[in-house]
């Protein structure tokens, strides 16, 4: 095989055929794309479409001249091209290109898909950026509570998008901003005080057996000589541990852990140097006695303040400063999923990263948007802290790791989430997450009875795999899926989408599955397509297990 993408290949090919007709590079938007309908081949290129208007002739004219041109470059790997409607060019490749391209995918082991963006790479119609270094924020959830149930969705997403970018060849780095500064810190403190003295938090404070239990955690919690700061900060870490063990048994771990209250120590502090940049810069000015940022230059809808009029500073202010940290550290892309009220908050975030001298199209604020838990059509609530909430905890106690993070992963990040825990706690085919792993599992299973020397032949360079048997139709579906994962992977790293990895191994699971029914796999004969279908086998276990990887979900040998 002349390269390990074979996709890659045959776009490479079919832009050359296209060049050659109009002898000039192609340009761009060439697309090679999967029809949507079995009998309109195995892909299909828009071509001729794009070169009509610069060569001034009929598409079905061009689409005939690149497809001789096409075919004269595949040669036996394309078995015939059809010109359709207004001049698309469908191609159906040979069963030989199809054993090439299952050699590719083998040949390239663990590294098939991946390394994209350091080819320069990217999905049709994606950006192309090449490597960069990434840093990406995410959860952060306030530490004045334990994880809730749609923190998972949060915390899922940036873990499962973090694996993919790496994947796709970036350098990624994983932190998570503890607020640990402000009044809201105090409020908590405040909280646990009055617990710990058998009393009702303050109106505003913070309510549930969860304050009761830091209460008996916090040493000093009840003299009310202590500081009510050293009580919140006691709080805090109480409350840090216990998120920190909630990620790690969900699987994601992180690579910094940014406290708040850094951004406020020393002297000139992080926050000064940040104040100092702007006012340098003339991007800030002083009226009624507080200090206000002009985020209306860059597009917000109205200036913001950065110093109250006490000299307290805002939040804004401190992640102000927090965005000029990253910065600082080197990291040129810095993303920073959010939740679906922090939609306005989007603007001013931008706003801010220009006022600092930075490209605001390198700071990504991604919304990610509610999760709701329904069983049976009703909303789902079970909490044992607090009858508002259901803790991340609980959730994982009810369906699982696995279970919690494919259902938090299968829907667009953008989109409102349903997740129907009866669904995701049950082992039936519906169920997605059980049928890939269950799909994993059946393919263990079969290479298990065939032993590993059997297996090692049917995968050897020099193998007899039926070239004179005609493939089945499951056979060049599922190959066909397998190739595509490369594509898969740089349209989810572009698109900062987790959720068509989720979707394609969905998919791949079902193409073994009717592949697995359509053709048998021990004992087929002859010799050499038991072996074929052996490695077709192989490689949909490998490629199963990486994709399930990529989302932080096991990859099980029996279930």
């Amino acid at each position: 095989m002349r390269s390990s993408d074979p996709v890659a290949e045959l776009r490479a090919a079919t832009a050359d055929a296209a060049a050659a007709v109009s002898g000039a590079p192609a340009a761009g938007g060439l697309r090679l794309e999967r029809p949507k309908h079995a009998d309109q081949g195995d892909y299909a290129t828009n071509a001729a479409m794009l070169l009509a208007p610069v060569l001034k002739r009929p598409p079905r004219e061009l689409a005939e001249r690149v497809g001789e041109a096409l075919a004269e470059r595949l040669g036996e790997r394309l078995a015939r091209y059809e010109i359709a409607g207004p001049g698309f060019l469908n191609l159906v490749l040979s069963d030989a290109w199809h054993r090439e391209a299952l050699r590719a995918v083998l040949d390239a082991g663990e590294a098939f898909g991946s390394g994209g963006a350091a080819a320069g790479e990217a999905a049709a119609g994606g950006r192309v950026t090449g490597v960069e270094r990434i840093l990406i924020e995410f959860v952060s959830a306030n530490p004045t509570g334990p994880l809730v149930a749609a923190s998972g969705r949060h915390a899922a997403y940036g873990d499962a998008l973090a694996r993919i970018l790496e994947c796709h060849g970036h350098t990624v780095e994983r932190e998570y901003y503890f607020n640990d500064a402000g009044s809201q810190i105090r409020r908590l403190g405040e909280s646990v005080r009055a617990r710990a003295l058998g009393r009702e938090p303050p109106e505003d404070g913070y309510q549930g057996e969860y304050v009761a239990e830091l209460a008996r955690l916090v040493a000093g919690a009840g003299d009310e000589t202590v500081p009510v700061d050293e009580v919140a900060a006691g709080a805090v870490a109480v409350l840090l541990k216990q998120i920190k063990a909630t990620l790690t048994r969900y699987g994601v771990q992180f690579d910094t852990f940014f406290l708040e209250r850094s951004l406020h120590e020393g002297s000139p502090s992080e926050l000064d140097r940040a104040l100092e940049l702007l006012e340098h810069g003339g991007q800030v000015y002083r009226s009624e006695g507080a200090l206000w940022l002009r985020t209306t230059t860059f597009g917000d809808d109205k200036d913001r303040v950065l110093l109250r009029s006490n000299g307290e500073p805002t939040y804004f202010a401190a992640d102000v400063a927090y965005m000029l940290n990253k910065r600082s550290r080197g990291w040129q892309r810095q993303l920073l999923p959010v939740g679906a009220d922090h939609h306005g908050y989007v603007a001013r975030l931008k706003a801010a990263f220009a006022a600092l001298g930075g490209d605001p199209e390198l700071l990504e604020p991604l919304i990610i948007q509610f999760v709701h838990l329904v069983e049976g059509g009703e909303l789902y609530a079970m909490s044992k802290r607090r009858g508002e909430f259901v803790t991340l905890d609980e959730l994982l106690d009810e369906i699982g790791v696995d279970a919690t993070r494919f259902f938090m992963l299968q829907r667009s990040h953008d989109r409102t989430l349903e997740l129907d825990v009866a669904l995701a706690r049950s082992q039936s085919q519906d169920n997605p997450v059980y049928y890939v792993q269950y799909a994993h599992a059946r393919i263990c299973s079969v290479l298990a009875r065939l032993g590993d020397e059997r297996v090692d032949a049917a995968l050897a360079a020099e193998a007899d795999w039926g070239g004179t048997s005609g493939l089945h139709p499951s056979e060049r579906a599922l190959i066909r899926k397998l190739a595509a994962l490369p594509e898969e992977i740089a349209e989810a790293a572009e698109r900062r989408a987790p959720h068509r990895i989720a979707a394609y191994a969905l998919e791949l699971a079902q193409e073994f599955s009717g592949f697995y029914r359509d053709c048998r796999v021990v004992g087929a004969t002859p010799a050499g397509v038991e072996s074929f279908r052996v490695a077709l086998s192989v490689a949909s276990q490998r490629l199963l297990a990486a994709v399930l990887g990529l989302l932080g979900i096991s990859a099980p040998a029996s279930m």
